[in-house]
């Protein structure tokens, strides 16, 4: 077997392994940017942490949408939903939070809940 009519020897095998590497490294930090503002969403308690995350998959393609999930991640999101009252919409968001796998930080906290007064 040869490259060009030349036998592979061990430096054409090594290239082979830097080669496969380097494209793994840049797959890896490829999924890490995607998943991104998704973590950061999560970690920031963001009460529409799932959007945020999938629009963080999705729109990575494009661009655009996947700046705007970003942008977004960092938000507050504070909305004054008149369906809710604000304990509701805390608990809403400190279950959405816990089924996400985040943290929940100390506003968010319900002071009945033996789990959520143990610092995560």
């Amino acid at each position: 077997m040869g490259l060009l009519g030349q036998p592979l020897g061990f430096y054409d095998y090594l290239t082979f392994v830097a080669l496969i590497l380097l494209l793994a490294a840049v797959m890896a930090l490829f999924l890490f940017i995607m998943g991104l503002p998704g973590r950061i969403a999560i970690k920031r308690n963001h009460p529409h942490a799932e959007a945020v995350k999938i629009m963080g998959w999705m729109g990575f393609l494009a661009v655009v949408p996947w700046v705007h999930a970003f942008m977004w991640a960092f938000h507050d999101g504070v909305t004054v939903d008149i369906r809710r009252t604000p304990d509701d919409e805390k608990d809403a968001i400190r279950k959405e939070i816990k089924r996400l796998g985040g943290s929940v930080k100390e506003e968010y906290r319900d002071p009945l809940d033996p789990d959520d007064t143990q610092k995560s």
